[in-house]
C-alpha cells in the first residue's frame, strides 16, 4: 500500500478488525495483504496464492471461489457477495463478505472479510438436530417404535407421489383378535409386550420399502408400494401365519394371539386414501364376521357393503 494518510488509515482499520481480512489478485490469486487476525491463524502470505495460505489440500483455485461472481458482464463489481463455509484448515465456520475493487496499483483485487461464526453454526446445528428428533418422535409410536397414525397418512401421500399412475398400491389393515381380553386377563403390561412382539414379527417379514405403522390400540396398517392385490394378500397371509404360529409368553405363561387382516389394492391413479381405507376396512371386518383369525381382500372397485358390527 502507498504511504498516503488515506492508505495508512485503511490499513490501521483492517489490522484492528476481529475478523480475517485479506486481499488477493483477481487473476493470479496472489495474496497481497492479510491482517493481523489472519496472520495469527494462517501466517504471512510471503508471495503465496490465497488458497496456499488459507486452505488445505488445494493445488489450484478453490472450487468454491467466488471470483467469477465478483465482476459483472460489464466489468463492474456487483454488490457484496455474502456466503458461509467451513474452512478446510482450521475446521471453523466463517461468514464471508467478498467484493471486487481496484487496488492502489490499478489491478483488480478480491477483498474478503471473514467473520468466525462457529458458535452460531454449532447452535444452529444443535437446534436442527433437536427439531429433527422432535419430528421423529412426533411420528413414532413410543411402545413399538413403529411409525404412528400421523406417519401412516404422510407415508401414504409420499408413496402416491413416487409411483406412476399404472403402478399398483396396496393397503393392509390388521386388528389383533380379542386384544381387550389380553389386557383384562393378563394385564396391560402383557398387552404392551404383545404389541411389541407383533411389531417385531411383522417387520421381519417385510421389505425395506414396505411401511408398517401402528394406528393405535391393537390396530396396525401396512402400506405396500408397487404391490398388486394377489401379492399383498400373499404377504398378509404370511404375516397372519407368522403370528398364528408364534407362542407368546409373559410372566412365564404361554398363550396365543391371532389377527384379522383386510387387504385392498388398486393402481396409483385410483388410489384415493379414503377409498382404500374403506375397502381394507370392509375386508378386515369381513374376516372378523367370518370367525376372525384370517385374511380377506377386496379390490378397490368393489361395491360398498355394510360393515359387520
Amino acid at each position: 500500500m502507498n504511504d498516503s494518510p488515506k492508505a495508512e488509515d485503511l490499513l490501521r482499520i483492517l489490522e484492528s478488525l476481529d475478523a480475517l481480512v485479506y486481499v488477493s489478485d483477481m487473476h493470479s490469486h496472489e495474496m497481497l495483504f492479510i491482517n493481523a487476525y489472519g496472520r495469527q491463524r494462517w501466517g504471512a502470505p510471503n508471495g503465496r496464492k490465497c488458497w496456499q495460505v488459507l486452505q488445505d489440500g488445494q493445488s489450484g483455485p478453490c472450487d468454491f471461489c467466488t471470483n467469477p461472481q465478483l465482476l459483472g458482464a460489464d466489468g463492474h463489481p456487483p454488490p457484496t457477495i455474502v456466503w458461509e463455509f467451513r474452512n478446510t484448515r482450521d475446521g471453523r465456520w466463517y461468514q464471508c463478505r467478498d467484493q471486487a475493487m481496484q487496488w492502489h496499483d490499478g489491478r483488480m483485487v478480491r477483498v474478503e472479510i471473514a467473520t468466525d461464526i462457529t458458535e452460531r453454526k454449532t447452535l444452529e446445528e444443535a437446534l436442527k438436530a433437536s427439531n429433527q428428533q422432535t419430528r421423529k418422535l412426533a411420528y413414532r409410536d413410543d411402545l413399538t417404535q413403529l411409525p404412528n397414525r400421523r406417519a401412516f397418512f404422510e407415508s401414504y401421500r409420499k408413496q402416491m407421489e413416487t409411483l406412476t399412475p399404472d403402478q399398483p398400491l396396496a393397503l393392509v389393515l390388521i386388528d389383533l383378535d380379542h386384544f381387550k381380553m389380553v389386557n383384562d386377563v393378563r394385564g396391560h403390561a402383557a398387552g404392551d409386550h404383545v404389541l411389541k412382539v407383533v411389531a417385531e414379527l411383522f417387520q421381519a417379514q417385510l421389505k425395506p420399502l414396505d411401511i408398517l405403522c401402528r394406528l393405535g390400540g391393537e390396530e396396525f396398517a401396512l402400506v405396500l408400494p408397487n404391490t398388486s392385490l394377489p401379492c399383498a394378500t400373499a404377504l398378509a397371509k404370511r404375516l397372519h401365519e407368522a403370528l398364528r404360529s408364534h407362542t407368546m409368553e409373559y410372566a412365564g405363561q404361554p398363550f396365543l394371539v391371532t389377527a384379522s387382516l383386510g387387504v385392498a389394492a388398486t393402481t396409483c391413479a385410483e388410489a384415493d386414501l379414503n377409498d382404500m381405507l374403506k375397502a381394507a376396512d370392509r375386508a378386515m371386518y369381513r374376516a372378523k364376521a367370518q370367525g376372525r383369525d384370517q385374511v380377506c381382500s377386496e379390490a378397490l372397485s368393489s361395491q360398498n357393503e355394510s360393515r359387520p358390527e
